[in-house]
């Protein structure tokens, strides 16, 4: 390893997830490098600060059109203080500065949503008029489109003070990331003592609750033309994810659409063919525009897949 990579610096939000996704980001490395010498710079983002209005309109509050969970980690990256932004891809706006790229992305974790409640029967077992938790657009819109019958309402937070509201009856059920659950210890086939409750895991099956583009993918963000640092995410990225993640990001591109936006994706990928489905729901609510495609190459699969939507 040449001198230039053996000093890399990590950068992170400092959420109990944030800092256990770079965690895996810094074992991967160490495994493939163990001469490289690892620093972490932990960094709060706007959309960490800005708690106080609902997630998709922090940036109009702001008066920014960055990432509100990525513009701090960028200008960190920009000035030469880290190396690598370690996302929660779903997080990261189609459209980067030409300064920056997405280099790589861990093994994808489940990319299911999860309904998290009190009671048993998951989704269906919801009574009408049922309080569904959520900061996500697609999410709202999507359980507004299956189930009219449920009230949803939006709710800001981290995983913990996310579960601690459901556990305190703020609402009924929440609706949450699996990836996340996993990643910070929660096995979807037990309930688990949070804050004194009881509460219960239901995987929403992803080929009828559709995933947002990237969920559950770690993203590696570096400076364009670092070759340093392009060499060291290079050697952990998983193909088969990055395809994956290309195709959807790429979709999501050509819809002109953010990370607030209503759209679920679901990839699949075997023997080289990559498979794409997607929902599209209008702002108002309702009937969602639904399309599919398939094929060999990320970003033609995506160009498919919007054109049988236009």
């Amino acid at each position: 390893m040449s001198e230039e990579i053996q000093h890399t610096t990590i950068g992170t939000r400092g959420s109990d997830l944030a800092l256990v996704q770079s965690a895996a980001v810094e074992r991967a490395l160490s495994l493939a490098f163990p001469e490289l010498r690892l620093s972490r710079r932990v960094i709060r983002t706007t959309g960490d600060r800005r708690t106080d209005v609902a997630l998709a309109q922090v940036a109009k509050a702001e008066g920014t059109d960055k990432g509100i969970f990525t513009k701090e980690l960028e200008e960190a990256l920009k000035a030469g203080e880290i190396d690598i932004a370690v996302h929660s891809l779903k997080d990261v706006p189609t459209v980067l500065d030409d300064g920056f790229e997405i280099a790589g992305v861990l093994t994808r974790a489940p990319i299911r949503d999860v309904l998290v409640t009190k009671t048993l029967g998951g989704l269906e077992g919801l009574p009408a008029g049922s309080v569904v938790g959520t900061s996500s657009v697609r999410r709202a819109k999507q359980l507004e489109w299956l189930r009219p019958d449920l009230r949803v309402v939006d709710l800001r937070g981290n995983v913990p003070t996310r579960l601690k509201k459901l556990a305190d009856s703020v609402c009924d059920a929440l609706l949450l990331a699996e990836a996340g659950l996993v990643r910070l210890g929660y096995r979807m086939s037990k309930p688990a003592i949070v804050f004194g409750s009881t509460l219960n895991f239901t995987p929403l099956k992803e080929d009828s609750f559709y995933p947002a583009a990237g969920q559950g993918a770690i993203g590696l963000e570096i400076r364009k033309g670092d070759a340093a640092a392009a060499a060291l995410v290079g050697s952990i990225r998983d193909a088969d994810t990055f395809a994956r993640v290309r195709a959807e990001r790429e979709f999501l591109r050509l819809l002109e659409g953010g990370c607030s936006t209503p759209v679920g994706v679901y990839t699949t990928y075997d023997g080289g063919t990559l498979k794409m489905d997607a929902r599209v729901f209008p702002d108002q609510g309702g009937e969602p525009k639904k399309g599919s495609a398939s094929g060999s190459d990320p970003l033609a699969v995506a160009a498919e897949l919007f054109h049988s939507l236009a």
